[in-house]
């Protein structure tokens, strides 16, 4: 399926369309049942080309009333999120995030920060210190809403006609990141968004993912999640979506085969302590 023809595909295109971009297979011979939230998370595609043209007034504000609707672990909402503009702070970002320039073209970049800052605040001004703050569930629970409040955030946006993009590299150098972001301790850049709209000139496909059959489970853990001929299946998949695309078994090996692949990332545990994260006394 060529890029041009993916890319046609939007928010609007049947079920069985969206299914046939996603997974590169017929649909289910049982007719899948229509919605339009699902028919729009399915048209997702990650967008790396933005155009100059601004947001729309109260998009932004939309999408994090609808992040903050997400669901939050014991409602801490143990999270924060940084709307950057300025285009000269969006380049310093994008040169430390990777030197990926997405970041500087896009009209809006939004850092996703698990905050236990505040809730630490709280706790003072209640006269109470707060141990469970050092625990690591406690971390993960923040990791937790900021990616439930993202995701939120996200399909908001390309309900509105805008594309986004997830920036995991401003996990590179979370120190670097947490200075040019003014961020006090316990506080971590967990992931950028870039925000605009798509660049027609420059269309994106929608990415193919592995089978329902590898990741759908009835009961208990199924060994079709490791099954050969299914993976095999999958990368002659991904790399007849597009031109020159690498299939996933080689982007695993590339990704995790050498630590150095992981740009730093591999020195998180330190960074976070850092930050001020104990993640656990044991």
């Amino acid at each position: 399926m060529s890029d041009t023809t993916v890319s046609s595909f939007s928010a609007q295109s049947s079920m069985n369309a969206l299914w046939q971009a996603r997974y590169g297979t017929k649909p289910p011979e049982k007719p899948l049942p229509e919605s339009p939230v699902a028919r729009s998370l399915m048209a997702h595609r990650s967008v790396r080309h933005f155009s100059p043209a601004p947001l729309p007034e109260g998009v932004v504000e939309a999408a994090i009333a609808a992040a903050q609707s997400a669901s939050s672990s014991c409602n801490l909402q143990a999270w924060s999120v940084i709307a950057v503009r300025d285009p000269a702070r969006r380049a310093r970002l994008a040169k430390i995030a990777g030197d990926q320039a997405f970041i500087a073209q896009a009209p809006l970049f939004l850092a996703w920060v698990v905050d236990l800052s505040r809730l630490e605040h709280v706790g003072h001004a209640q006269g109470h210190a707060l141990p469970g703050l050092d625990c690591l569930d406690t971390f993960l629970s923040g990791v937790v809403d900021t990616a439930l409040a993202g995701q939120n955030a996200a399909a908001t946006f390309e309900s509105y006609g805008l594309g986004i993009v997830y920036v995991g590299a401003v996990r590179n150098q979370p120190e670097a990141i947490a200075a040019e972001l003014g961020l006090p301790p316990r506080t971590f850049a967990l992931f950028g968004m870039s925000v605009g709209y798509p660049d027609r000139a420059q269309p994106t496909a929608i990415k193919p993912r592995l089978p329902q059959a590898m990741v759908l489970h009835e009961e208990r853990y199924s060994p079709a999640a490791t099954d050969e001929a299914g993976i095999r299946a999958y990368d002659a998949s991904l790399e007849a979506s597009r031109a020159g695309a690498r299939n996933w078994s080689r982007s695993v090996v590339a990704r995790l085969g050498e630590i150095g692949a992981l740009h730093g990332r591999e020195r998180l545990p330190a960074a976070l302590r850092a930050l001020g994260f104990v993640l656990g006394k044991a």
